[in-house]
């Protein structure tokens, strides 16, 4: 999973990068125009990954990954300045928007004062006006190969004048329906604002824990939560011992990590099936309704095309037998074939042979 951080210049973009990778990136209190982006690869916290390894005691444990990517700030109607931050985010998962929502006066907001709903508005349209851009782009070109006698994609104008009306209303894409056919025309088009998006509101320490941190996420109608990147940027700097008592005397239940990375699952409806083989038991991502011939083929090529069948149980069954041959003995373990929907926590042995 590949996941975008993007926003304004100063709204702590590369704060929260710190917070949920362990780095310590350098923060500046003004906005910057270049750069090499941040990209950061953690693991999945999964304590299910825990429990099977203390089970199994493998000599290896894989846990699932995230990217992310950090890189300069969006400015309000310069679509040549944020065509970087595009280019660079187009082949994303998803999108972290992160907006300023504390009060600072030695860090300078280039809209003048902060207003987190005007911040999530200005970069939404951002994000409209650069696959508008696009959208009008693509049209022009096929006009022209029009006029040069050869008859366009009738069916790919058809979708893009729809974008275009809506992108005109400034609508974002993700919020119209599309069927599948029209899903699948414009994978390759890799529109913005289409994206699954998590607002995260950066917060002062003195908001921590107040009835402004619960509000600010009612007033988008996106997936949103609020979050003090500063503390949050400490907190990961620590070990997992030493962060548990400063999580508490901050009244923070988990820190950011966990917390957005299960939001980011959430609305790009992903779940996890696991595996023990070969000593190593791993996690694997997969979107929710994923068949097991396709689960299979995540693993690898080759047991996709030799499948047989899935052995499989859920996690939950599993722990309450306490091994693999408890829970057959106990009629837990199941023999699915190609069309089964893996669940969320299935712990599957695939038989294939090649």
């Amino acid at each position: 999973m590949r996941i975008a951080i993007i926003g304004l210049a100063n709204s702590g973009k590369t704060t929260i990068f710190n917070a949920l990778t362990g780095q310590n990136i350098e923060i500046t209190v003004y906005p910057t125009t270049a750069g090499e982006p941040n990209i950061g690869v953690v693991r999945v916290p999964d304590s299910r990954v825990d429990r099977l390894s203390e089970i199994y005691k493998p000599k290896k444990t894989t846990y699932a990954t995230v990217e992310y990517i950090d890189y300069i700030g969006l400015t309000k109607g310069d679509i040549r300045q944020n065509r970087k931050v595009f280019d660079l985010i187009k082949d994303a998962d998803a999108i972290v928007h992160v907006v300023r929502a504390f009060e600072d006066d030695a860090v300078v907001h280039p809209m003048e004062n902060v207003d987190p709903i005007r911040d999530v508005e200005t970069v939404e349209l951002e994000l409209i006006f650069g696959d508008l851009e696009l959208v009008e782009k693509r049209l022009d070109r096929m006009e022209q190969v029009a006029k040069r006698g050869k008859k366009p994609d009738e069916s790919e104008r058809k979708l893009l004048l729809k974008c275009k009306d809506v992108l005109e209303k400034e609508i974002a894409l993700r919020d119209v329906e599309f069927n599948e056919e029209e899903q699948k025309a414009m994978r390759p088009l890799q529109f913005l604002s289409i994206k699954p998006e998590v607002v995260v509101f950066n917060i002062g320490e003195d908001a921590l824990n107040t009835e402004k941190a619960s509000n600010l996420p009612l007033l988008t109608p996106h997936s949103s939560l609020s979050l003090c990147g500063k503390i949050e940027m400490e907190i990961a700097q620590l070990s997992p011992d030493d962060a548990k008592p400063f999580l508490a005397d901050l009244g923070i239940e988990e820190p950011a990590l966990n917390k957005l990375i299960r939001v980011c699952y959430h609305i790009l409806g992903l779940i996890s099936f696991f595996t023990y083989v070969g000593d190593e038991v791993k996690a694997w991502t997969i979107p929710r309704g994923t068949e097991a011939l396709r689960a299979a083929g995540k693993i690898h090529s080759d047991i996709e095309r030799g499948f047989i069948r899935a052995e499989v149980v859920s996690f939950d069954d599993f722990v309450s037998s306490g091994s693999i041959h408890a829970a057959r003995d106990r009629g837990l373990l199941r023999l699915e074939g190609k069309t089964y929907k893996v669940e969320d926590g299935d712990i599957i042995n695939f038989r294939f042979n090649v």
